[in-house]
């Protein structure tokens, strides 16, 4: 495989670069275009309704006009504040006349304020809850010390049954003194419903003198007629319009659907309007104890600018809303998109392992050399069965020649065609140690597909290998009809593994002996360092010479395993003369026999351990 690395154009880092850029392009984009849109015209519309960067001043002068009839004592709490600030904090009344002025600077009358402080018309985007009136101002409705017990005593009854039921309460006191349960967790057994609501029934004295002349206002401002009355609860929570004629009574909560027949109009358009009409009328009672609005300007010492800041109109968060659920759906969608192109050649991959096919190489990128790397991973494990298939041949093959011999002699050595002698038990042990020898190095034949076949080479007497080898197939030649000799010329003695060697030269002999017809002979030779097995068999063809050390390989196809053997004997002989830092060489004619030439390294070029 290819180790060069991934061109970055064809990266994957460089696509999910590159979709992550332009995403991140489109979101910044479309948010500045939002973000200078909508300030702009947030801006120019709702600077009026901005605040200071501090909300706590509003809610300071807040809650003194709450409990004050007048600005007269706000004087040093402003001065203390726009200390602490570094601003300067001005109050000018609706006419712009200066109220306090907590440091001189440019006049301020065509300003625009920061807020109007008004206790009794909040502004709901600065104190972010629902109540227009702030509830520290209480003015009539505040509630004497001596009055406060009976008060007291009826809300922690409502406590203790509360508490007595499982529902945890306590008690907190209003600005006006009076004291309200505020219950908290779950209610699972219904206690709130035994307990009621003592604390919220009981009214004081002067709490019912403020109520009576606020039902009065209400009711007039509803235009009910001198027989009904609009009775407001002590909390301002609920009301009920009553009807002073003993026996005639009719209620109308907030969300009632039942009609008021006898009033002439439902019972939600009541509701509806008692809820103004109950705000009014609290706001002219309360007036009087309250300070009267201020404008309220917030602005540097020395220029006069006012650092204001702005709330968001209901349409601009509509539309921050939906440019920004488009750019989070425009990013999901090219993302699932990018994501599924990037993941379909993984699934393909997957599919291939499933099915064991070759993977579809699809790209240029780490995905596509992954598919190549999977591609050669499947074809090198191919490969490797096929090796282990051929070195179970090659066990078979080079197992069968041993036993087949023990088999020969032993058979013989029953039918009394041999002496059960002392040369015959050499034999059969000299057969038997070649088998054990390649059960252990079946190892040894594996290295040597790998080309890492070791052996251990020591001085070697060749004719007493090659005496060795013709003794052990004797027998085959002679149940073939071939005459097996031997020539070996003077006595050479070389640097080899006498077994190795054994085993290479009757891989030789026992392919001659297989391919020469009865009357033929072999002959095993050895002169110098060159051993020569020659036959007069078939010979081979000159276009099958390049191919007979091919494993598996047979010239003859109509031969069968059994008639011509496994086809590796060529093979492994080769692999053994390289082992030994030899080779082969074979020259053959059609008709007139093979000569196999094996040449080995004189005792000068021989090592303690040769490797191939």
């Amino acid at each position: 495989m290819s180790r060069s690395r991934v061109p970055v154009r064809h990266s994957l880092v460089t696509r999910l670069l590159v979709t992550s850029v332009l995403i991140a392009v489109a979101a910044i984009g479309s948010t500045a275009w939002l973000a200078t849109r909508t300030a702009t015209r947030a801006i120019n519309q709702e600077q009026g309704r901005s605040l200071t960067e501090d909300k706590g001043v509003y809610d300071m002068l807040v809650g003194y006009a709450a409990t004050h009839p007048d600005w007269s004592g706000a004087g040093a709490l402003v001065d203390a504040r726009a200390a602490g600030l570094g601003r300067r904090i001005t109050l000018l009344t609706e006419d712009r006349a200066v109220i306090v002025d907590s440091a001189p600077g440019p006049s301020l009358r065509t300003a625009r304020p920061s807020a109007v402080v008004d206790p009794l018309d909040l502004d709901l985007g600065l104190t972010g809850g629902d109540a227009r009136i702030d509830g520290r101002a209480v003015g009539p409705f505040r509630i004497p010390p001596a009055e406060r017990v009976e008060l007291r005593k009826a809300a922690e009854s409502e406590r203790d049954c509360l508490r007595g039921g499982g529902v945890d309460a306590s008690i907190v006191e209003q600005p006006s003194g009076r004291p309200t349960v505020v219950r908290s967790g779950p209610d699972p057994f219904a206690v709130v419903s035994r307990c009621g609501e003592q604390a919220a029934a009981a009214v004081s004295r002067t709490e019912r003198q403020a109520l009576r002349l606020l039902s009065r206002l209400a009711t007039r401002c509803l235009g009910l007629d001198e027989a009904f009355t609009l009775v407001v609860r002590a909390d301002f929570s609920s009301y009920v319009v009553r009807v002073r004629r003993p026996g005639d009574a009719a209620e109308a909560e907030r969300a009632s659907p039942v009609p008021l027949e006898y009033l002439g109009r439902s019972a939600e358009q009541v509701a509806a309007r008692a809820g103004g009409c109950v705000e009014k009328s609290r706001r002219t009672l309360l007036r009087p104890y309250v300070a009267p609005p201020a404008l309220l300007f917030v602005t540097d010492p020395d220029d006069g600018a006012a650092r204001t800041t702005f709330t968001l109109s209901r349409r601009n968060s509509l539309r921050i809303v939906a440019v920004t659920g488009a750019v989070l759906l425009a990013t999901i969608l090219v993302t699932v998109l990018v994501g599924r192109r990037l993941v379909r050649p993984l699934r393909l991959l997957t599919e291939a392992t499933e099915l064991h096919t070759p993977a579809v190489v699809s790209g240029q990128d780490e995905i596509g050399h992954l598919a190549r790397a999977f591609n050669e991973s499947t074809a090198r494990r191919d490969l490797a069965e096929a090796r282990r298939r051929a070195m179970v041949s090659d066990v078979a093959h080079e197992l069968r020649t041993p036993l087949s011999n023990i088999r020969s002699w032993l058979e013989a050595a029953q039918d009394d065609l041999a002496p059960t002698d002392a040369q015959l038990l050499g034999l059969l042990h000299e057969e038997a140690l070649l088998l054990q020898h390649i059960i252990d190095d079946l190892s040894d034949l594996a290295a040597a597909d790998a080309g890492t076949l070791r052996i251990h080479p020591e001085p070697t007497y060749v004719r007493d290998v090659l005496a060795q080898v013709v003794d052990s197939h004797r027998s085959t030649a002679y149940a073939a009809g071939v005459d097996l000799v031997t020539d070996v010329r003077d006595d050479p003695v070389l640097p080899a593994d006498a077994v190795r060697l054994r085993q290479l030269v009757g891989n030789l002999v026992s392919n001659a002996i297989r391919y020469t017809p009865a009357g033929g002979t072999v002959t095993v030779g050895a002169h110098g360092t060159t051993i020569t097995v020659r036959d007069t068999g078939v010979g081979i063809a000159p276009e099958h010479l390049p191919r007979i050390f091919d494993r598996f390989w047979r010239a003859d196809e109509s031969r069968s395993r059994a008639t011509g053997g496994s086809g590796l004997g060529l093979s492994i002989a080769r692999k053994l003369a390289e082992a030994h830092g030899g080779g082969i060489e074979v020259h053959s004619e059609r008709g007139r026999g093979t000569l196999v030439t094996v040449r080995l390294p004189g005792a000068g070029g021989s090592d303690d351990v040769a490797e191939v």
